[in-house]
């Protein structure tokens, strides 16, 4: 089956910035102090549930992979952009990197006691995400945890050029409601949200969800 067009542009894209990307995207520890803190509470609950590694789907250059394995996460880094695993591998020796799509994870069913989405499903067509999210609920354990963070809103993106460079890939901004309503339609609960307006170095609403695999 021929890949889908939308991954296509998303990996050319990423190979393209990857270097650039690295250069001018902050790293976790100068996220805001509520993402930080996000984080670190979904790493509480998968270290306390104890049920198998955690899934950093397109993690880019590994950066918010290895900040998860500091704080005491099994976690291992996918994605599309052999340049983006190239450069986690490199940075991040220690902690694994493969190249893959979220919408096919090589995952056993229940495989993972985690997942982490952190501004990677917003390149996806809505049409697309019941299938993603179907995916997420296949690896998730029973009692294996989601955290998703994206950009949020009624919009869909088609830029030219991003960090100097040339692009191919769009983007989908969903409103936060409709986000939880397909991932309640998946099998997953959300149990926390978190909804922040712009500021600082972020030009748009933001949102965090945590959702549960029953």
């Amino acid at each position: 089956m021929a890949e889908p067009s939308f991954l296509t542009a998303v990996r050319e894209s990423y190979d393209t910035i990857a270097v650039d990307y690295v250069d001018r995207v902050p790293p976790p520890a100068e996220m805001d102090p509520l993402s930080r803190a996000m984080l670190a509470g979904f790493a509480e609950l998968v270290r306390t549930a104890g049920l198998g590694p955690v899934a950093d789907l397109g993690c880019g250059p590994g950066r918010v992979t290895a900040y998860l394995a500091g704080l005491g996460v099994p976690a291992f880094g996918v994605d599309l952009s052999p340049k983006m695993v190239g450069l986690a591998r490199q940075a991040y020796p220690d902690v694994r990197f493969i190249e893959g799509s979220m919408t096919e994870l090589g995952a056993k069913d229940g495989e993972l006691g985690g997942i982490l989405a952190w501004y990677s499903t917003h390149h996806t067509p809505p049409k697309r995400l019941p299938e993603v999210f179907a995916e997420f609920h296949r690896t998730l354990a029973p009692g294996g945890h989601l955290l998703w963070g994206d950009y949020v809103g009624d919009e869909r993106l088609r830029p030219t050029q991003a960090y100097g460079r040339p692009v191919s890939y769009e983007s989908y901004l969903l409103p936060l409601d409709r986000m939880v309503g397909l991932l309640e339609q998946a099998g997953l609960v959300v149990i926390a949200r978190l909804e922040q307006e712009p500021g600082g170095r972020v030009k748009r609403p933001h949102a965090c969800l945590v959702a549960l695999k029953p």
